[in-house]
């Protein structure tokens, strides 16, 4: 099993919304074939291994490992129990249920068919490694990581007030930058909120890291981003203020706002009603448009209102070498890190929220 685990890990960033999983079949003690699952709409991992497999009429007499119960289902692909039944496996070892009722069911089909089923095996370990998974399935929403960067005395950014089109002051350095290019090539979507935007002009895609973009979304209530391309940032970047990148089309765009706005080629804005919460209407319409996970790389404001409300499962905190003196102060953040390593020039602290903490991984 622990096997399975580390050839699912090798789908992160790959197969959502789909899981990750491993399989590993076993014959008389050897392993004879394995897979996992590679891309969104590809053969699942337990297909993947039986073609790995030269003799079949060894499958008889094996037993198939996999980290997730096996799909009953039609979907991209036929439900893996078919292949189970058909290839007459007569032993599966499971690590965790399937949390999507609409592909579960495996473990009854495979059993009423005479097939041995053992489930629970690592199954906090399967359960970590598809979290954003099982988090989508089971809460109905996207699976939250908050990520900032902050300096020893606790700021985020200097105080750029006074100062027409200061260009921010970096925290951390190159090393760091790549590890957060890294996650955002993991998640399915990426989040900054409007002041965050007009005032750095980021990108929010995957340029220091080899990986597909993800969908860039932003909270803009007031309705501050009009969705001209030719709409400038009020910081700088360069020697000249910028249009904003995030309405450049270069890459799938979700704004949501308050007031009513006409999009354009990739850039959608999404209205929510002023009288209604934010953050249920946003994460509502994530579940529905099946984003599983989001990177939240927000100011402090959109960082604050998650925390308070417990909105998180995940936190990545950079403490660089800076001191600021004053500045724009951190979000509060009162808990205890479950991680920490150096990375670059700054320390990394890792918080996971409740359900992490429950599974104890």
């Amino acid at each position: 099993m622990q096997r399975c685990l580390e050839l699912a890990s090798n789908g992160l960033g790959a197969v959502a919304p789909n899981p990750m999983v491993g399989a590993v079949i076993v014959h008389d003690g050897r392993i004879i074939g394995e897979g996992f699952h590679t891309g969104f709409g590809k053969p699942h991992a337990e297909v993947e291994a039986v073609n790995q497999v030269k003799d079949h009429s060894l499958l008889a007499d094996s037993t198939l490992y996999v980290n997730l119960e096996p799909c009953n289902h039609y979907g991209k692909t036929p439900p893996c129990t078919d292949l189970i039944i058909e290839k007459g496996i007569k032993k599966v070892v499971i690590g965790q249920y399937d949390s999507n009722q609409q592909a579960g069911g495996g473990v009854d089909r495979l059993r009423k068919n005479g097939v041995e089923v053992m489930t629970g095996v690592l199954e906090k370990e399967s359960r970590f490694m598809n979290r954003r998974f099982n988090t989508f399935h089971e809460q109905k929403r996207p699976y939250l990581i908050l990520k900032w960067a902050q300096t020893i005395d606790g700021f985020v950014d200097s105080d750029r007030s006074g100062t027409l089109g200061s260009s921010p002051t970096w925290i951390t350095d190159d090393a760091c930058r790549r590890l957060v290019h890294k996650w955002r090539s993991e998640e399915q979507a990426i989040m900054a909120g409007s002041g965050t935007i007009l005032l750095d002009n980021p990108q929010l895609n995957v340029r220091a890291w080899s990986g597909k973009d993800p969908v860039r979304i932003v909270i803009d209530r007031s309705g501050r981003i009009s969705g001209d391309s030719k709409q400038l940032s009020t910081g700088q970047r360069g020697d000249s203020f910028s249009p904003l990148r995030i309405v450049d089309g270069t890459a799938e765009t979700i704004i949501y706002t308050c007031q009513e706005k006409a999009g354009h080629p990739n850039v959608n804005f999404i209205g929510i009603s002023p009288l209604e919460p934010t953050w249920p209407q946003v994460l509502s319409d994530l579940y529905k448009r099946n984003i599983q996970s989001v990177i939240i790389e927000g100011g402090p404001t959109l960082l604050r209102s998650l925390i308070e409300m417990n909105l998180w499962d995940e936190a990545r905190v950079f403490i660089g070498p800076g001191w600021f003196g004053k500045g724009v102060k951190a979000p509060e953040f009162p808990f205890s890190p479950t991680e920490e390593e150096t990375v670059g020039n700054s320390r990394l602290l890792v918080f996971k929220g409740e359900e992490l903490r429950r599974l104890g991984v």
